[in-house]
């Protein structure tokens, strides 16, 4: 049997003779051979490219002829989609019927079938939230495009619309994917009128009727088999904002209304949110670390001083911001003394939590040396420049007396401390003090402020004041605004100045505030603070003198009968050191708070005692050591008006 005879009347097989024919037509022919043929056709060229008969410039004889450029003209819209290794599904009408699918998207979420509305035949879209998208692309004409959506592995869940008969359901994904999708309008040739039906036996031998297939059936207006074709020639054309599909009739007859429809695009992202995330993840990591490694290095638990209430708060940045430097410290000195710290090292990230432990733990050893204020910072500034000469730090230290009622600051290029008195005034202690610690070449002073009972400070870094868009003195004007009302605890005052200057967890910069009270005690509080002085003159009478005041004293604070002695043996040899080594004005003073008794010799001497062993044959020399060995703790410093005092604590009992 001749199969070619027969199958040129199969149904469909003119249409697609005709079809290759015609594009075969329209495609380039090869250039002709070296050496004799014609320029092609596609190249454009002429003869006489100006139209006025003369001949062409001459081409250097170097040059190579220019090669035949390729066109499209023989593509289809099918071969283009086709190919491409992107989602692609066209869609037409308000309702979103089914024109086209291509190969990928047949792959991942199966086959379906043409014509049929999208929200039943592709619930994929309905899952992805692109129904109400493509909505929106069809009235306003515009394109849309949605980022990252997540597709799970075996495609969505959902129970699949009609599919083609025979055709079997995709693969999907064997992990979850993301895809980036963009709905863009389009426009398609309506298809042509069909005519109407013969009975079979007119049509016995015909392959087909004006260009329609024998089994064309239309549906809505557009073939079963979704590709509306109708004997055209289709080629795709750019338009602005808009994706049209020309139609070129191969035959006359009456003009049709474009079909309007949406073309969804969807791009493979998969390997690029996956990236994002790791990198986020490692982002997170490193934060996370760097959070880590600054709370390890701020104080896990405040200490508490007698005369003061204090309270701190630290807030690292928000989840995309690096952690800084902010730091804070309270430590205890002594003899009722308190040094109040908060610092800011300038930059972010491990590196600026690593140097800001190194200068808490810093100020914390200088502490220890009982220094005044301006002589800390300037050991930190030689200290900061060491460590790293490009990481500048900014620094506030301050010390309460509870004997002279006073902060006594130094500050290095940080904002001004803030104290409210008991009727509400604010004040700002902004002495000029010295630049920030790291620049060198600078003598830092020592500024004071009253602080009495009743009275509250705040200490705290830029980030609670600082904004992009002001200036950050108007921060510190609304913080004193703000600090003028709060009242409450000093954890309380903290939170409240936190919540009113507006920071949040997503705030991009670290907050650190220190709130500090001195309490005004009334009835039995007031019982359990008490003062006492005797100035000491004269010579060696003093000491006797000096051990009547101490023993009356004591026993009028009704201490046991046992730290009775043990204060009145401290006091003694106290005196007795300041009378020999010392020179006037010599004072003993007696304090007791709720906790300690502590004893206090000053004199005109800057030299300060050393605790030493003493020989056997020694005469002199055991006076520190016996007070060293009978009290809880002892130390010396240097008076701001030169001389020295020389202090010992004894804890009272827990009753």
């Amino acid at each position: 049997m001749n199969f070619t005879r027969w199958s040129a009347r199969l149904p469909r097989t003119q249409r697609r003779i005709a079809a290759r024919a015609d594009r075969g037509a329209r495609r380039p022919k090869p250039a002709a051979a070296a050496g004799g043929g014609s320029v092609p056709a596609a190249r454009g060229e002429s003869a006489d490219p100006s139209g006025r008969g003369e001949p062409p410039a001459a081409a250097p004889c170097d040059a190579a002829p220019p090669a035949a450029v390729p066109t499209l003209d023989g593509l289809s819209a099918h071969d283009l989609l086709g190919q491409v290794p992107a989602l692609v599904a066209v869609v037409y009408g308000p309702e979103h019927r089914i024109a086209y699918l291509n190969d990928t998207y047949v792959e991942l979420f199966g086959s379906r079938t043409p014509g049929t509305p999208a929200g039943q035949a592709l619930p994929e879209l309905r899952e992805l939230g692109l129904l109400p998208l493509m909505d929106q692309v069809l009235r306003s004409g515009k394109p849309r495009t949605v980022k990252s959506r997540r597709v799970p592995a075996g495609g969505p869940a959902a129970t699949p619309g009609p599919r083609q008969e025979g055709a079997a359901s995709g693969p999907g994904r064997s992990r979850h994917g993301y895809y980036t999708f963009t709905c863009s309008p389009i426009e398609m040739a309506a298809p042509k009128a069909v005519a109407p039906a013969r009975p079979a036996d007119e049509r016995a031998g015909e392959g087909a009727v004006d260009g329609t297939p024998v089994d064309g059936t239309p549906v809505d207006g557009l073939p079963v088999d979704g590709s509306i074709r109708d004997g055209a020639v289709r080629k795709a054309v750019a338009v602005p904002e808009t994706v049209a599909i020309e139609t070129v009739a191969a035959d006359t007859g009456p003009a049709t209304e474009p079909v309007r429809g949406v073309l969804v695009f969807g791009a493979d992202v998969t390997d690029q949110v996956e990236s994002a995330e790791r990198l986020r993840a490692s982002e997170r990591l490193q934060r996370e670390a760097a959070v880590t490694l600054q709370r390890s290095l701020l104080p896990q638990g405040l200490e508490q001083p007698d005369d003061l209430r204090v309270a701190a708060t630290y807030q690292p940045g928000g989840t995309d911001a690096a952690v800084g430097g902010d730091w804070y410290d309270v430590i205890t000195l002594g003899a009722g003394r308190t040094a109040l710290v908060i610092g800011d090292v300038m930059g972010r990230g491990v590196r600026a939590a690593a140097v800001m432990g190194q200068l808490r733990t810093a100020v914390r050893a200088y502490a220890r040396l009982d220094l005044p204020p301006h002589e800390v910072l300037q050991l930190l500034d030689g200290l900061a420049a060491e460590i790293d000469p490009h990481q500048i730090a900014t620094c506030v230290y301050a010390v309460h007396d509870p004997n002279e009622n006073r902060l006594v600051y130094a500050s290095a290029g940080h904002l001004p401390i803030l104290v409210r008195d008991p009727d509400g005034t604010v004040r700002r202690a902004s002495e000029p003090t010295g630049p920030p610690l790291g620049t060198g070449g600078w003598l830092h002073t020592t500024g004071s402020v009253p602080l009495g009972p009743g009275a509250s400070a705040v200490l705290y870094t830029d980030g609670l004041v600082e904004r992009r868009d002001k200036d950050i003195y108007d921060g510190v004007a609304a913080l004193e605004r703000v600090f003028a009302g709060a009242t409450g605890s000093p954890q309380v005052m903290c939170d409240r100045l936190i919540r009113a200057l507006g920071i949040t967890a997503e705030h991009d910069d670290d907050v650190a505030v220190l709130v500090l009270q001195h309490p005004a005690r009334t009835g039995h509080d007031a019982e359990l603070f008490h003062n006492a002085a005797l100035e000491l003159l004269g010579g060696v009478e003093a000491a006797p003198r000096a051990r009547a005041f101490a023993s009356g004293v004591l026993a009028s604070w009704r201490f046991p009968m046992e730290l009775r002695d043990l204060g009145v043996l401290a006091a003694s040899e106290l005196v007795a050191n300041s009378l020999q080594h010392g020179t006037p004005p010599m004072r003993l003073r007696l304090r007791r708070t709720d906790r300690r008794l502590i004893i206090e010799v000053t004199d005109g001497d800057e030299h300060l005692p050393r605790r030493r062993r003493a020989e056997p044959v020694d005469e002199a020399g055991r006076g520190i050591s016996i007070v060293a060995t009978i009290a809880s703790s002892w130390g010396s410093r240097r008076t701001p008006g030169g001389g020295k005092a020389v202090w010992c604590e004894f804890a009272l009992p827990a009753d």
